[in-house]
């Protein structure tokens, strides 16, 4: 059995059947168990929900299965498209919403995926909301919207900038020392979000040669994704290779990093 239902989230495999695997059928109904308590606890009639993905192969039908589950709600949901899990975790007391979901199943192999759950401050839910979220789903307890109060989706592909610009503003960031280094980095993102947020943030940041390692984000991881030192001989060969000053890797959703010394270790 790939299906491990939780208090932090629901994870599994995708395909198979439904309640041994992570089927079209159990994203449906784990998104609207959380949507049905969020919106119950915020009293709200049109609650607010932020979304974001890792590049993920399943990301899109997944995200597809959550953002109807949420309208059917009634929520008004935002979503980023692709971003990391702090930005998801950024964005909702940002946007002021009351949760949020972030599908990635982090530093899994790519037949895997999950619904990250957030509370209305951005972190992940408490154990006792977890165990009402299995619960609700357990006993089909929904109460979908009527046709005239069906819920909303608009698009933010902001959130990304807005959080290298919070990093950029931290007081111990001296953009002006980094710059002055010339640092050359390599960059292992194993083909997911981070291959397009880790370079833009070094970029930001001053560094001008960052030297791109599975970069791509389509998904398609060339390693185990999970950064450990077993799993990063090609980046650490490569900053080797390239002299650089430094290696990062980061997991499919970038809440991972391991960094590689000039020396390759």
């Amino acid at each position: 059995m790939t299906l491990i239902k939780s208090i932090s989230g629901i994870r599994g495999t995708i395909g198979g059947k439904p309640g041994d695997n992570l089927s079209p059928i159990d994203v449906t109904r784990y998104a609207a168990a959380f949507g049905a308590m969020i919106k119950k606890r915020s009293g709200k009639a049109r609650p607010v929900c932020v979304l974001g993905r890792d590049a993920r192969l399943s990301g899109p039908m997944v995200g597809d299965l959550v953002r109807a589950s949420l309208v059917g709600l009634g929520f008004d949901v935002i979503d980023l498209g692709m971003a990391t899990t702090p930005t998801v975790e950024m964005a909702v007391p940002g946007e002021k919403a009351d949760a949020g979901i972030i599908l990635t199943a982090s530093h899994n192999p790519k037949q895997w995926n999950a619904l990250k759950l957030l509370n209305a401050k951005g972190e992940f839910i408490s154990a006792a909301d977890g165990a009402e979220v299995l619960r609700i789903a357990e006993e089909n307890d929904y109460d979908f919207a009527q046709v005239d109060d069906l819920g909303s989706v608009r698009q933010d592909t902001s959130w990304t900038q807005k959080h290298i610009d919070a990093i950029l503003a931290l007081d111990l960031v001296d953009v002006a020392a980094i710059k002055a280094k010339n640092f050359k980095v390599v960059v292992d993102a194993v083909n997911s979000v981070g291959g397009v947020v880790v370079p833009q943030l070094l970029k930001a940041l001053g560094v001008k040669d960052v030297v791109e390692l599975y970069c791509e984000p389509n998904g398609q991881f060339p390693h185990n994704p999970e950064p450990l030192p077993e799993h990063l001989q090609d980046i650490c060969a490569l900053v080797r290779k390239e002299n650089a000053h430094l290696g990062i890797c980061v997991d499919p959703d970038v809440d991972r990093l391991a960094l590689v010394c000039e020396d390759g270790s």
